[in-house]
């Protein structure tokens, strides 16, 4: 038996059929089988090929070949259907009048050839090859944490890619960057596994290991499976990962943060970058400008210099090292200058001066900066620009303009960056009242604050012509607020209060009047007074009605001459009678005519 199997394998091989070894010589040459797939858990249909006559499926005998070996599991007699016992005794069936044997829950166990076998007229048989399919699970894929260094000697572990329960094997095939990647000797190696589980189906296990370079940092590896199912070819691709790589540094920079010209008051962050995996160990030094040595400064944990507020002594060079912990190995970075642009020592002259009245003053601004200054004059008071530049006239003084002036020094290239200096100008003079008259309304026994403003130089103080307790404010160095808290009482509702206010050059008085604040009515009484007025208007609206409603009736006659009696009883008609006159004039009358146009006679109206 040997030496037939060889050569049945070799015309195989050669021309894909081989006659069967069997033990009669000379017994003609078998078909190849029918070819059925289904999918795992679907329902086999197993068409039975003999001739379809009544007689030829009347008597039929099926089996299943096992390691070439005939395995009864059904059989058909007179048409009616039993299955044999054994692993297919509860999954069988016969369909389409016989000529079918149903197998359901198809399982990758049940790939095999089945044979169906009649007696009638002749012993005839017809084989169907089983082929069952498993769509595998989505592919998953785990990447080296770990890392992989750029000097490895040979290929390191990158990713492993796992597809489970697909029958059959699936292919696998791996990608970098969309291009699939293939054996190649010291480069790369892809492992693969495969595991049986219980279920028939199959766990696969592919592992990808690689020499990788710098450049691949960044590079996106992923597994595809490929498998086939009775509709067609079908693949799943895992999602894409991205290995640590590691690699030396040579290159070593500073940053700073925020680009662009900084001020003084921002938070400036200078940071050390390195084109190494892992970044070395940072510092970061500033050169000192006296002795031109280069002095550490501290650094947070991730090695970056903050400057919180950034100062114009922050100015200088600044360099980064950068210390690989593997090799001790220390590569500096180019210096870079650090500019923090200011606005400082804002300075008016004369500082605090003094003028006549009718007299000029001339006031002069002058600042330092890192860049090119312009200069604005505002009032005070009013923030009103008054001059654009360092320098600021001020002709005929009034005592007006006396108060704060303000010098405004700003670079106007850089937006925000600006100091300012007041100055107060004093015009000599008498004091002046914020006001002459003013009236308070008041309560009664209530304890008031009153208060009073007078401005002047040399600076007044304020007295008051009732007792009291008085304090004083400054509100700028030429003008005083003067709070009194007095009790209200006849006397002073009759004389008011006096505010006099003094310094060496004279001295001036304001006037407050006292009025009781007027009562208003009571809630109670105006409720009264609205239901006194909501009756009066019921009863005219009563009144009315009557009247209205006695015109209808006709008792309510109406002459031409305006005057008609009251249609009463004989006995009470020489009591009173009712004048009633009209206003209209005779073409208004009009409006008591009939419907019809017609006019009533005088006695109707």
């Amino acid at each position: 038996m040997g030496l037939p199997r060889l050569v049945c394998a070799f015309l195989l091989a050669a021309c894909c059929c081989c006659p069967r070894v069997a033990g009669v010589p000379g017994e003609a040459e078998q078909p190849a089988p029918e070819l059925v797939e289904v999918e795992v858990g679907s329902t086999a249909l197993l068409k039975c090929g003999l001739s379809q006559s009544q007689g030829n499926l009347s008597h039929v005998d099926w089996f299943s070949v096992h390691k070439e070996k005939r395995i009864p599991i059904f059989r058909v007699r007179q048409g009616q259907g039993q299955s044999e016992p054994g692993e297919y005794q509860h999954r069988l069936s016969l369909q389409d009048r016989g000529a079918t044997l149903a197998l359901t829950q198809v399982t990758p166990h049940d790939e095999r050839i089945f044979l169906c076998q009649g007696k009638r007229p002749r012993s005839q048989e017809h084989r169907i090859q089983l082929r069952v399919y498993k769509a595998p699970e989505e592919p998953n894929i785990q990447v080296n944490a770990l890392g992989i260094p750029v000097d490895s000697k040979e290929p390191e572990e990158v990713a492993t890619c796992v597809g489970r329960n697909g029958y059959p094997i699936p292919q696998v095939i791996w990608y970098k960057n969309g291009r699939p990647l293939k054996e190649e000797k010291n480069r790369v190696h892809i492992q693969s596994s495969q595991t049986v589980e219980s279920s028939g189906l199959y766990t696969l296990k592919s592992i990808l290991k690689a020499q990788l370079v710098k450049e691949d940092k960044d590079a996106q590896f992923y597994c595809e499976l490929n498998y086939r199912l009775p509709s067609g070819n079908h693949m799943k691709e895992s999602r894409e990962v991205t290995v640590p790589v590691f690699y030396p540094t040579e290159k070593v920079w500073l940053e700073v943060e925020p680009v662009g010209m900084l001020k003084e008051g921002d938070r400036v962050e200078i940071r050390c970058l390195a084109d190494g995996n892992p970044p070395p160990h940072f510092s970061i030094s500033k050169q000192n400008p006296s002795t031109r040595e280069a002095e550490e400064e501290t650094t947070n944990d991730n090695g970056v210099l903050v400057l919180e507020p950034a100062q114009k002594e922050h100015s200088g060079l600044y360099e980064c090292q950068g210390l690989d912990l593997d090799t001790m190995i220390s590569l500096p970075s180019e210096p870079q200058e650090l500019l923090v642009n200011y606005v400082s020592d804002v300075r008016v002259s004369p500082a605090a001066p003094e003028r006549q009245e009718g007299s000029s003053l001339t006031l002069t601004c002058k600042a330092e900066s890192s860049q090119d200054l312009e200069f604005q004059w505002l009032r005070e008071e009013t923030g009103q620009v008054l001059e654009r530049g360092p320098v600021l006239q001020l002709h005929d003084l009034k005592r007006e303009a006396g108060g704060g002036y303000r010098c405004v020094a700003s670079v106007p290239s850089i937006p925000g960056l600006n100091r300012t200096q007041l100055v107060n100008v004093a015009v000599f003079g008498p004091p002046w009242m914020a006001f002459k008259e003013r009236k308070v309304w008041v309560k009664e026994n209530m304890m008031l604050n009153l208060s009073c403003e007078a401005s002047g130089h040399p600076r007044p103080t304020i007295s008051w012509n009732v007792n009291g307790t008085a304090s004083e404010q400054d509100q700028d160095p030429q003008r005083v607020l003067s709070t009194l808290n007095v009790l209200v009482t006849p006397e002073l509702l009759e004389t008011g209060v006096e505010c006099t206010a003094s310094n060496d050059l004279g001295k001036n008085t304001s006037v407050l009047f006292l009025e009781l604040e007027r009562k208003l009515p009571e809630p109670e009484s105006q409720g009264v007074v609205i239901v006194a007025v909501i009756v009066c208007i019921l009863v005219l609206a009563v009144l009315g009605a009557v009247l209205y409603f006695l015109y209808k009736k006709g008792k309510l006659p109406c002459g031409r001459s305006g005057k008609q009696e009251i249609t009463l009883p004989p006995s009470r008609k020489s009591e009173f009678v009712v004048e009633v006159k009209s206003d209209k004039l005779p073409e208004e009358m009009g409006l008591l005519q009939g419907s019809s146009g017609d006019k009533r006679a005088p006695g109707d109206q």
